[in-house]
């Protein structure tokens, strides 16, 4: 989910952060109110700051979740997924993709082009 989509579908948050609780997942940080905020990576260079939407553990490891919600700037979502996928391969932590009904083409699509098409869904 890009900054600007978040205050749009903070219930949406809201409601995967509470379905991971319910899946055992521990040490939640999300990036909304009541929750501590994930660490954010700066680009360097440019104004471009990404934070992952919610960062949790479960049995030692580390999971990277993302919200995958229809929009406009699609580029800039790629350009995350890319950056989340490649970070959580390199420290060894998971990297998984949040999604709701409606929004399920547009997700597979997109994972389709940047050829990440091996990642599988959390469909809430």
């Amino acid at each position: 989910m890009t900054f600007n989509d978040k205050e749009e579908y903070s219930d949406f948050l809201e409601t995967s952060v509470n379905y991971l609780q319910n899946l055992g997942y521990q040490n939640i940080k999300a990036d909304m109110e009541g929750y501590e905020t994930p660490k954010s990576y700066h680009k360097k260079g440019s104004d471009i700051t990404i934070t992952p939407d919610i960062v949790a553990e479960k049995e030692g490891r580390k999971h990277i979740f993302d919200i995958s919600l229809k929009t406009s700037k699609t580029n800039l979502l790629k350009s995350k997924w890319l950056f989340l996928n490649t970070l959580s391969v390199l420290k060894s932590h998971r990297f998984r993709l949040i999604t709701t009904r409606g929004h399920y083409k547009f997700t597979d699509e997109m994972l389709s082009d940047i050829n990440l098409t091996d990642k599988k869904l959390i469909k809430i």
